[in-house]
C-alpha cells in the first residue's frame, strides 16, 4: 500500500530541480501550494501526495528530475524500517539487468505484468546467487512492485545501472547515517597501497559500506572480493555496489568473529576497519576456536581477536592492515598476544595516522601491518612510524618507509621511521606506540642557518602575500544573479561533460602505458598530474585541454581547477567541463561552481560531499562581464595558493625554531637578525 510520506522544502527543491530559495518563494506567492502537514514553523513537512500534484500543474512542461521522483516512490512504497529491504531488491534487479540484459529486455516487452512479477524472482535470485546467496532476495514480488520496476529501469536507461544504485543507495544513507561507518578514500587507499599492488584477492570482515573491496576494486581490476558484515541490510547493499562492478564478488551477513561465512579461505590482503571496544564479541562461545594462534583475546581485547581472525584468512606472505585505537598497543591485558605476533613474524608493522585523518574521531588511530609469517622466518625488526607530524603527507611517508622496510633496509628517518630491533620492544609491557622509539630530530636539521633562511624565506612570502589581498568593489544593494543549471549549458551547446569510468574487469584500456593520469587528489591540492597507468587504470582516453574545467566527483569541499597545460589523461572520479572560450570563460565558471551557493546541489556523505555537476548552477553573463569575473577569480586563486604556501612554511619555521631552542643549536635574540625585521 503506497505511503502518503512527509517532503522537507529541500526535498521539494530536488523533486523540482531548483534552489531551496525557489520554494520559498512559491510558497509566498502560489495561494494553492500545499500547506504544512507537520514539521516546524522554521522546517516544515508536506504530503508528498500534495506536493507531487502541484508540481505537475506548475511545471509549465519542464522536465522534472526522474532519480528524485523515483526516491520518493520507493519511500511512500514501504514504512521506513522495509525501506532499505526495498532498496536491497530494487538493487537485486539492476544487477539482474546489468548482467542480463537481452533477458530482460524480452521479459519487460511484455504487456502481462502479472507473468512479469512472476518470472522475475528466480532470474533476480540466479543472477545474484554468486554474490550473496539466492535466499537474501524475495521467492515473489508484489504486484505493486512493477511500476517501480519499470521505473528503475527507465532510470538505469538513462543513467546506468551503476549510477542508479549509487543514487538510491546515498539517499538511504544519507537519512540513515548511523546505519553503516565510512572509511575514509585517503585511508582505504593507504591500507591498499601498504597490503601490496599484485594481490589477487581482498578481504574485508567487517565490510560496512565496502569501502576497502571497492577501492581494492579500483586498485586493480579484477580483483577477488569477500567481505562480511554483521549488519544483514548493509551486507545486502554492499554487494549489490559491487556486484554492479565486477562479477568476482562474495559478500555475506552474519558476525564474522562468531559465525565466519568464509571457513578455511585464504586470500591475498585482508583490509579491515573493525569495531573496537567491543566486550561483546563472543569471548564465551570462542574460547576453543583454532583462529586464537597466538592466544585467547581477553574479554576487553576484542582487536586482538579481529587481528587473529585476520591472520587465519591470509596465505603464507599475504598482508593484513587494520585499523586499530591507539589504546591496543599498550594495554597490559593484550601484552601476551602482543609479545607472540612479534615474535612469530606475524606483526610487522604499527603506524600511526595524524589526528583527524579519521573524522569524528577522538583520538589518532593506527594502522596495524601483519603478515602470515612462513616456517622457519623469524624477523628481527618491527618497524615503527610516526605521521602525526606529517598530516599533509602522511600516507606517502608510511608507503615510502614500509616499502623500504620490506626491501631490507634498515630505517632511521628521526621523528618519523624506524626498524626496531624485537628486543627492544619485547619487555614487561610490549609497548606499540610508534613514538616510543623514533630518534630525536638531528642537530643539522635545526642548525642556525636553516633557521634563518626559513625566517627570511618567511619574510619575502608575506611581503608578496600583501600585494595579493583581492581588492574588490562593495555595494550598497546585493546583485541579483539569475543562476540556470549546467545542464542548460550543456543543452545549448555552451559546454561539454566529460567522465572517466574506472575500468571494468575484463577490459583493455585504450591509454597507453606511462600515460600521466590527472587524480581527484591532484585536483583537491592544486597540483600537476601525479598518477600514471595501468596503475591507475581508467577505461578511455580523456585528454585534458588548456581552459577545461575539472571537479572531484567526491570531495571535502567544493573544488573546481581551471587546466593550464593540458595533456595529461583525466583520471576516474573526475567531471571535465569543456566550456566554448567564445562563450563561457573558464575561471567565471570554475569560480561559480565552487562556490557555497553550489552546496545545496551536493549529496552529503559524512565529512565529504558527493558532486552532482549538472545541477550546479552558475549566472549567464555577457562574455565581456564573464571575464571580469574569471579575472577576479584568477586572483583569488593565486591569493589561495600564496596563503597555503604561507601556512605550511610557516608551520614549519614554528616546528624549527621550537626544536632549535630545546635542542640548544638556536637561542632567543635580541637583535634583528632577519631581514626586514624590526
Amino acid at each position: 500500500m503506497r505511503q502518503d510520506v512527509q517532503v522537507t522544502a529541500a526535498d521539494i527543491a530536488r523533486m523540482a530541480g531548483v534552489g531551496r530559495a525557489a520554494v520559498s518563494n512559491w510558497r509566498r506567492r502560489h495561494d494553492d501550494f500545499p500547506q504544512p502537514v507537520g514539521g516546524t514553523s522554521t522546517s516544515p513537512a508536506f504530503s508528498l501526495v500534495e506536493i507531487q500534484g502541484w508540481l505537475r500543474g506548475h511545471s509549465d512542461g519542464r522536465r522534472l528530475p526522474a532519480d528524485e521522483w523515483l526516491w520518493q516512490e520507493l519511500r511512500a512504497a514501504v514504512n521506513d524500517d522495509d525501506l532499505a529491504d526495498l532498496i536491497a531488491d530494487m538493487g537485486a534487479f539492476l544487477v539482474y539487468i546489468h548482467r542480463e540484459a537481452d533477458d530482460w529486455g524480452k521479459l519487460s516487452s511484455s504487456d502481462d505484468d502479472a507473468s512479469v512479477v512472476a518470472a522475475l524472482p528466480g532470474r533476480i535470485r540466479t543472477a545474484c546467487a554468486g554474490i550473496i546467496g539466492g535466499d537474501a532476495f524475495p521467492e515473489r514480488l508484489p504486484r505493486n512492485r512493477m511500476s517501480l520496476i519499470r521505473s528503475i529501469a527507465r532510470l538505469a536507461e538513462e543513467r546506468g545501472t551503476r549510477d542508479t544504485f549509487e543514487f538510491l543507495r546515498e539517499r538511504y544513507f544519507e537519512v540513515h547515517t548511523r546505519r553503516v561507518y565510512f572509511t575514509p578514500p585517503e585511508i582505504v587507499s593507504l591500507a591498499l597501497d601498504l597490503a601490496g599492488q599484485d594481490v589477487g584477492s581482498v578481504f574485508d570482515p567487517a565490510c560496512g559500506a565496502g569501502g576497502f573491496l571497492f577501492g581494492a576494486l579500483e586498485h586493480r581490476p579484477g580483483t577477488r572480493l569477500m567481505g562480511q558484515d554483521a549488519d544483514r541490510v548493509t551486507a545486502h547493499l554492499t554487494a549489490v555496489r559491487l556486484a554492479l562492478c565486477s562479477d568476482n564478488v562474495e559478500i555475506r551477513a552474519g558476525d564474522s568473529l562468531r559465525a565466519d561465512a568464509f571457513p578455511g579461505e585464504l586470500v591475498d590482503a585482508v583490509v579491515c576497519n573493525p569495531p573496537f571496544n567491543d566486550r561483546n564479541w563472543g569471548h564465551e562461545e570462542l574460547t576453543a576456536d583454532p583462529r586464537w594462534e597466538y592466544g585467547l583475546p581477553p574479554r576487553v581485547e576484542s582487536e586482538l581477536a579481529w587481528a587473529q581472525h585476520a591472520l587465519a584468512h591470509l596465505q603464507v606472505g599475504g598482508v593484513a592492515v587494520l585499523l586499530m585505537p591507539p589504546a591496543v598497543a599498550n594495554r597490559r591485558s593484550g601484552r601476551r598476544i602482543r609479545a607472540q605476533l612479534l615474535r612469530r613474524g606475524a606483526l610487522r608493522a604499527v603506524i600511526a595516522l595524524p589526528m583527524g585523518s579519521m573524522p569524528n574521531m577522538a583520538v589518532a588511530l593506527t594502522l596495524w601491518v601483519l603478515q602470515r609469517p612462513s616456517e622457519g622466518r623469524s624477523p628481527s625488526h618491527v618497524l615503527m612510524v610516526d605521521t602525526s607530524a606529517r598530516p599533509e603527507d602522511y600516507a606517502q611517508s608510511a608507503v615510502q618507509a614500509w616499502r623500504a622496510f620490506v626491501e631490507g633496509h634498515e630505517l632511521d628517518e628521526p621523528g618519523l621511521s624506524r626498524s626496531v630491533p624485537l628486543i627492544d620492544v619485547l619487555d614487561d609491557d610490549v609497548d606499540l606506540i610508534p613514538a616510543r622509539y623514533l630518534s630525536p630530530a638531528v642537530e643539522g636539521a635545526t642548525s642556525p642557518e636553516r633557521v634563518t633562511g626559513a625566517g627570511n624565506r618567511m619574510v619575502d612570502l608575506l611581503h608578496a602575500l600583501a600585494k595579493l589581498v583581492p581588492v574588490a568593489e562593495t555595494v550598497t544593494k546585493p546583485r541579483d544573479l539569475p543562476l540556470i543549471p549546467l545542464s542548460e549549458l550543456v543543452r545549448r551547446g555552451m559546454l561539454t561533460v566529460h567522465y572517466q569510468h574506472p575500468l571494468r574487469p575484463g577490459e583493455e584500456s585504450e591509454v597507453p602505458d606511462g600515460s600521466a593520469v590527472l587524480t581527484a587528489g591532484d585536483v583537491a591540492a592544486g597540483q600537476p598530474a601525479s598518477g600514471t597507468t595501468p596503475e591507475r587504470a581508467v577505461r578511455k582516453t580523456i585528454l585534458t585541454h588548456p581552459g577545461d574545467v575539472v571537479v572531484p566527483q567526491v570531495t571535502q569541499q567544493l573544488v573546481a581547477r581551471v587546466i593550464h597545460e593540458g595533456g595529461a589523461v583525466l583520471g576516474s572520479h573526475l567531471h571535465l567541463l569543456r566550456p566554448d572560450p567564445e562563450l563561457l570563460d573558464p575561471d567565471f565558471l570554475a569560480g561559480f561552481i565552487c562556490s557555497s551557493i553550489n552546496l545545496r546541489h551536493c549529496s552529503s556523505m559524512s565529512s565529504r560531499y558527493r558532486v552532482d555537476v549538472r545541477r550546479a548552477e552558475v549566472p549567464l553573463l555577457p562574455i565581456e562581464e564573464q571575464r571580469r569575473y574569471g579575472e577576479a577569480f584568477r586572483r583569488l586563486a593565486v591569493f589561495e595558493s600564496s596563503l597555503h604556501q604561507a601556512a605550511a612554511l610557516g608551520e614549519d619555521l614554528v616546528q624549527l625554531m621550537a626544536d632549535g631552542l630545546t635542542h640548544g643549536t638556536v637561542q632567543p635574540s635580541t637583535t634583528e637578525n632577519l631581514k626586514g625585521t624590526r
